[in-house]
This record gives structure tokens, sequence and C-alpha cells, in this order.
């Protein structure tokens, strides 16, 4: 229920999150990592950077960091920045101009009770809720680009 570039954004920040404390990471680290276009991302990041998820570093050893602990930010965060899911042009499932309790769509009751499903789970679950804990038993957050087969050139 949320859109692509918010579903990137939400990857990349699990991404840097789970690398915290090793330096910034680059645009083309991330890219490579999730297996996205680079240009594309880049626009995200900026994004998440302007909405205060994320922080740039320029220069030599630069890149991008978490704004704040990752158990500090929400995945709503994350999402606002990027894709606010309030906006007005996604309030009504079924596209309608105007859509509220006293001029309901068909689907506007059973659909405010999914939306508030979704927007507890967004905002009470933070990036720290998605990391790997060591000896945790959960497997990574994000699924690893798989490991060039010997002698295939990668």
């Amino acid at each position: 229920m949320i859109s692509k570039t918010a579903g990137q954004a939400l990857r990349a920040a699990v991404w840097i999150a789970e690398r915290e404390g090793g330096g910034p990471v680059t645009g083309r680290m991330l890219a490579t990592g999730l297996g996205v276009p680079a240009n594309y991302l880049s626009k995200t990041l900026h994004r998440l950077v302007g909405g205060g998820v994320l922080r740039s570093k320029r220069g030599h050893g630069g890149g991008f960091l978490l704004a704040s602990a990752p158990g500090e930010l929400s995945l709503q965060s994350v999402v606002d920045a990027v894709d606010p899911l309030a906006a007005p042009e996604r309030r009504c499932l079924l596209g309608r101009a105007f859509c509220s309790e006293a001029d309901p769509c068909a689907a506007h009751g059973r659909w405010c009770e999914v939306r508030g499903v979704i927007d507890a789970f967004l905002t009470e679950t933070t990036l720290a809720d998605l990391l790997v804990e060591e000896g945790g038993g959960r497997g990574p957050a994000l699924p690893r680009p798989a490991a060039a087969a010997p002698g295939t050139g990668g």
C-alpha cells in the first residue's frame, strides 16, 4: 500500500542502518547493494535528506548517514519524506476527489480500517526493529545480492 519510491526509501534506510558505524554509504554502494538504478535512487536519497531521515557528507569519504539513531526513526518518517500517505490525492482508495465520513465512497469504511492498521505499523515500527540482531535467529532484513560464481568475471 506504499509507492515504489517509498519502498525503495525504506530499503535504503534499512541498508544504511545495517551499516551504521561504518561511515557514510555512497549512493553507488547503495544502488549496487539494493540492485536499483543509481539515478533514480539518488533522487530518493536527496528527498530523505530533505525530510531529515538522512544526512549527507560531501567530498572524499562522503556519502549518506542516518540523521538519528535507528531506534528514533519510524518507518512513517521515512515514507513521509518521500511520499506521504496522508497526501490529499491518496485519501480515497477509489480515487474520488472528495471522500469523507459525510460523503464516503463504497470502500471508505473498510479502507479506513485497513489504513489505520498500516498507519499504526509504520508509526510504531522503527528502523531498529528491522535490523538483524546477532544470534537473534532472524535472517537479514534485506536480501543480499547473489555473489558471482567463480570464473564468471564478477
